[in-house]
């Protein structure tokens, strides 16, 4: 596993709400850890479905606003949702991100989706364009 980087250690989790929903993050300091913290914020303060739908309007306009827009894929997005709110269930409350991210390291691997994606599968455009479920294993 690469090392983790979390670009937004350094703002509370309000802050990195607004900065992101704002558009005002820098793209270099939004990484992969930085996306499930986003995941699980929203998942501390709605229903899975509300924060899945949040998450996924906030990528999407952040990444049309930085244009890279090309870069969105939709399966991924849900499938890390997904993974995320399994965790988050699983977990008892915990004081922060980084308590929750040591109980569940799993979820910063940006390898961990190939547990149940191909890669073939996963770099369709059908995947980019919409859901698909896994070809290899259920997401839980």
């Amino acid at each position: 596993m690469e090392a983790v980087q979390l670009g937004t250690a350094h703002l509370s989790d309000q802050k990195l709400v607004e900065e992101f929903e704002s558009c005002r993050l820098p793209t270099a300091q939004f990484h992969h850890a930085d996306h499930i913290r986003l995941a699980w914020i929203f998942l501390g303060q709605m229903t899975e479905a509300q924060a899945t739908q949040r998450i996924e309007q906030a990528i999407r306009r952040y990444a049309e606003h930085n244009k890279i827009a090309h870069l969105y894929h939709q399966t991924i997005t849900l499938a890390w949702m997904r993974l995320v709110s399994a965790a988050h269930r699983a977990s008892p409350q915990r004081a922060g991100f980084a308590e929750f991210a040591k109980l569940h390291p799993e979820l910063l691997d940006v390898q961990r989706l190939k547990t149940y994606y191909s890669q073939d599968f996963l770099a369709s455009p059908e995947a980019r364009a919409r859901w698909v479920e896994p070809d290899l294993s259920p997401l839980p």
